[in-house]
């Protein structure tokens, strides 16, 4: 945890000692094996958080202190298609100003996906001058007094320009491969430590530059192969 640098929390610890005690005077090698180490997190570095697998050795020593080397490798969950995946579909508005649908095929998507859907005007009496869709990464990490929430826009892109008119309709269509920041599953209560979720944020801008918004969570996980 960023905020707290001085303590470490593991969450699995294997040991292996390679080597009795006595002394080494040339170069040997040492061949080792961890069978069917559970890894039940996925790698992960964050804003206020990073989530390490690493092979440490350390050779002790009575003097000048122990010899330590670490090697970071990266861990990887892969996840099935979902047997469920409805879509998503909300109306909101402001009374007697502004009413849309707007409506999206599926909640979950794999990091590769295509976010698809349509926003249906219903009723406009406000001056719209654009409107557009952001995908948003929120970061919690802590608990208490010492949580942490962090959000950070991944990508924005302006889906209308112009005022739209009763009855119109307007497609969405957002390639999540192409989001330049590298983006990761959805983690929920990460060794109870920290969260991460994905939400879309919809929001329409009026010729007075006021924003009007509507976030909506969304599922991501890591697609298998083949």
């Amino acid at each position: 945890m960023f905020y707290d640098k001085g303590n470490y929390y593991d969450f699995t610890s294997l040991v292996k000692e390679l080597e009795t005690p006595g002394t080494l005077f040339d170069s040997k090698e040492y061949a080792f094996e961890f069978k069917k180490v559970e890894k039940p997190y996925q790698s992960y570095q964050g804003l206020n958080v990073r989530l390490r697998y690493f092979l440490r050795a350390t050779i002790t020593r009575n003097y000048s202190g122990s010899i330590v080397k670490e090697e970071d490798f990266l861990v990887q969950l892969l996840e099935a298609e979902p047997e469920i995946n409805n879509s998503i579909k909300m109306e909101v508005g402001i009374e007697d100003c502004l009413h849309i649908e707007f409506e999206y095929e599926k909640q979950k998507y794999h990091l590769e996906d295509i976010i698809i859907g349509k926003i249906y005007f219903l009723l406009v009496r406000i001056k719209i001058k654009h409107m557009e869709l952001a995908v948003i990464r929120r970061e919690s990490a802590g608990s208490g007094p010492n949580l942490y929430n962090e959000s950070e826009t991944l990508t924005k892109f302006e889906i209308m320009d112009g005022a739209p008119v009763k009855g119109e309709c307007v497609p969405v269509r957002l390639f999540l491969k192409g989001i330049p920041s590298e983006l990761t599953p959805t983690y929920r209560n990460v060794n109870n430590k920290f969260s991460v979720k994905y939400y879309l944020n919809l929001v329409l801008v009026d010729e007075e530059d006021r924003r009007y918004f509507k976030q909506q969570e969304i599922h991501m996980w890591r697609k298998k192969l083949g």
